[in-house]
């Protein structure tokens, strides 16, 4: 994709989408005319409206016709067309997208926009299996507690920023890379950090090779790449420029051995080319936090950020949007949001929970006593790949409620569904209660008639299982309200 043009308007076709509406709140606030169209209302669009995005809707060829309206048609000597950005959540049968094609307008996925801006300026871009939006949340929320003002794009809200998307004024841009399409080998950032590899996304990924091919296709085109030497597929498949580990000092430019594992945090020993300077003070639980932070500090070290700034900004770190996000207590019960879905992500998650419930120690309104996983399998592809697998990670709750699997698009397959890991469960715990709803709504009753006072219910999951918590409060009865947590 060429350079961006001021000149040129943006239309972006479902720009409340977590990475539309990033990328289209930067352009706007760059001084691009930039419009979008999205039948959902939300919080999202609202901000974008601030921003002085103009918002549509409705997704039809009138749209189209409103957009060339407003930018003085379909160009002329002195005016490029509108361009228009879609994403792969955005069919070819999508009336809007069809218009816009039959008019002859440009149109581009959101990954060449985003190619645009990374490779413009200085930017770090985090890659990976796991972690990728947490570990970006936290090296755009370090740079910006040092005042270097990063413009941030990320696949998550950023509790630093109030929002996925952050135009900053500094050197530095940071970008989540997203794997699951392979459109990440269009970057070219001046720093690339991989988190790890597992293989994910089966719908476009046949195996785990090709996947290590479109991130060694990705990795070439890093000036300098920072990767997890605790991942075994990154310490066999790729040549680093600097490794960071949580696990030893062989190799490690960076390292984070851990003193004390917590319900409510880590406390670890930070080493720079096995020389240790001092202890640091996660405030993450869990040890995929602490090699997330690990990561984030070791990148900003790179761009030449000093550890003691980055010492005392790591104790304000929080995590993105849906990643282990109390939502509230309802009728005594810790409620928690997690955009866990593949069988790594999960057992890491239940993990963390569990060092709470085992440690007495914790960050939410309550220490929990007893862990309730909640879990809804997203994709038939996924959920086939890895039954087995997500059934040994959810045996280690004390209780599993399944909901609906959510198909995102898919069509199903024999065999697979929520009733069949329930029965994997057993197979591996009999004595482990399993219980599945055939709705979200049964869900909620679910949850109310199977949890107690004190138990930590840990939703999980890609599809609308995040609805939970609302869901729950319908059930309330007056004058018994459930409580946020700000």
């Amino acid at each position: 994709m060429p350079k961006l043009d001021r000149r040129q308007p943006l239309h972006f076709i479902g720009a409340g989408g977590i990475g539309m509406s990033a990328l289209a709140g930067i352009l706007a606030q760059r001084g691009f005319a930039v419009s979008g169209s999205d039948p959902r209302p939300g919080p999202v669009l609202e901000r974008l409206r601030g921003v002085g995005v103009r918002i549509f809707q409705e997704q039809t060829a009138a749209t189209i016709d409103a957009v060339l309206a407003a930018t003085g048609g379909e160009g002329s000597s002195d005016d490029l067309p509108p361009l228009v950005v879609i994403s792969s959540a955005v069919p070819a049968s999508n009336p809007e997208l069809a218009e816009a094609r039959r008019r002859g307008l440009p149109v581009v996925h959101r990954s060449d926009v985003l190619a645009a801006l990374i490779n413009a300026q200085p930017s770090i871009a985090v890659a990976g299996s796991h972690g990728k939006t947490t570990t970006s949340t936290l090296i755009a929320t370090l740079l910006e507690a040092v005042r270097e003002d990063p413009t941030a794009v990320i696949g998550g809200i950023v509790p630093a920023f109030g929002s996925n998307g952050r135009q900053g004024h500094g050197r530095l841009l940071v970008a989540e890379a997203d794997e699951s399409d392979g459109s990440l080998v269009k970057f070219r950032p001046h720093l690339g950090l991989l988190t790890n590899i597992e293989l994910d996304h089966t719908d476009h990924y046949p195996d785990l090779a090709s996947l290590v091919a479109t991130l060694q296709r990705f990795a070439a085109g890093c000036t300098t790449l920072l990767a997890n030497r605790d991942c075994p597929v990154l310490r066999n498949h790729f040549q680093a420029t600097s490794w960071w580990s949580t696990c030893s000092l062989e190799g490690a430019d960076f390292a984070a051995i851990p003193l004390e594992e917590r319900g409510d945090g880590t406390l670890a020993t930070y080493f720079e080319q096995g020389v240790a300077l001092g202890a640091i003070e996660v405030p993450l639980p869990g040890r995929h936090n602490l090699s997330n932070t690990l990561a984030a500090v070791a990148a900003c070290r790179l761009e030449g950020v000093p550890l003691q700034a980055l010492r005392q900004a790591v104790a304000g770190l929080r995590p993105p949007g849906r990643r282990f996000d109390c939502r509230g207590l309802w009728q005594d019960r810790a409620i928690v949001d997690d955009y866990a879905h593949h069988p790594s992500e999960v057992a890491a998650t239940l993990a963390m929970a569990r060092l709470m419930v085992d440690s007495g120690r914790s960050p939410l309104p309550l220490v929990p006593r007893r862990l309730v996983a909640v879990f809804q399998p997203h994709r038939y592809t996924r959920t086939a790949q890895f039954l087995e697998d997500f059934a040994a990670a959810l045996s280690r709750a004390d209780a599993v409620l399944l909901a609906p699997l959510y198909a995102a698009g898919e069509a199903p397959l024999a065999g697979i569904s929520s009733p069949a890991l329930a029965e994997a469960l057993r197979s591996i715990d009999p004595d482990l209660p399993v219980e599945v709803a055939d709705s979200m709504e049964a869900l909620a009753e679910l949850v109310a008639r199977v949890t107690g006072p004190g138990d930590l219910v840990l939703a999980m999951g890609a599809g609308d299982v995040n609805s939970l918590w609302d869901r729950l409060g319908a059930l309330d009865e007056p004058g018994k309200p459930s409580v946020l947590v700000a």
